[in-house]
């Protein structure tokens, strides 16, 4: 899509979302915002988003940023993506990547696809990533791929640094198979959301990790190669 068009319609959204219209911000896919509304359907809370992409194309959070007055913090490693958050969101943007412990220094490297950006080592091995890729390029009509370096954070050091004291309602996270590895970067003990939105690829790893703080709520949405459940804390 051409700048001025992404101009032309953020500001189409922008009015009506004056007037107190969601008919343009509702960007999750499969309606995942509109699902998690019932289990979220209050103001004024506070969420982690990672994978933003540009903050608002297929977002689970924009939605409640824009009409239910949520703050929060978007992480997405790209930075031209990161920089497109900015435009869309108001809420802070990290350029990072989510890793199970810190390191002075570290980096995760990831390889580009729009929407399906992969970091290195999240799918098991080089040729489920290249087909990843290669897929995400093909669907999305992007012209190439690229490979960059990101620093490498826990969801516990993020949230020490933009959340500390605050209740985070929904963690949603939607990163290409590193959905693990970002939760065992989470010290639950301290940091536990209320809600955890995981598109999970290897479900039993995932629910191994959250054992025995959450329990699966839904699942909201189902396809061939992952599904999206949503986890609350008991």
């Amino acid at each position: 899509m051409t700048g001025w068009r992404k101009r032309a319609r953020r500001c189409r959204r922008r009015i009506w979302e004056f007037f107190g219209s969601d008919r343009y911000s509702r960007p999750a896919l499969h309606d995942i915002d509109r699902k998690l509304e019932r289990f979220l359907n209050f103001d004024n809370g506070f969420f982690i988003e990672a994978g933003a992409n540009d903050g608002f194309e297929q977002s689970n959070t924009y939605y409640f940023e824009a009409l239910r007055g949520w703050s929060g913090l978007l992480i997405e490693p790209i930075p031209a993506l990161a920089c497109e958050c900015r435009r869309n969101r108001r809420v802070p943007v990290v350029e990072a990547a989510l890793t199970d412990r810190d390191g002075d220094g570290s980096v995760l490297k990831l390889h580009y696809a729009g929407l399906m950006t992969v970091a290195e080592g999240a799918l098991g091995d080089a040729w489920a990533e290249a087909s990843h890729v290669a897929s995400g390029l093909k669907v999305q009509a992007i012209d190439s791929t690229y490979t960059i370096e990101a620093p490498a954070r826990t969801l516990s050091s993020l949230i020490e640094e933009y959340a500390v004291g605050r209740t985070v309602d929904l963690l949603s996270l939607d990163i290409e198979g590193g959905e693990a590895k970002a939760l065992r970067g989470l010290d639950f003990d301290r940091h536990a959301p209320r809600f955890i939105c995981v598109e999970v690829r290897r479900q039993a790893e995932i629910e191994t990790i959250l054992r025995p703080f959450y329990r699966q709520v839904a699942i909201l949405s189902e396809t061939s190669t992952y599904r999206d459940i949503l986890y609350e804390r008991v």
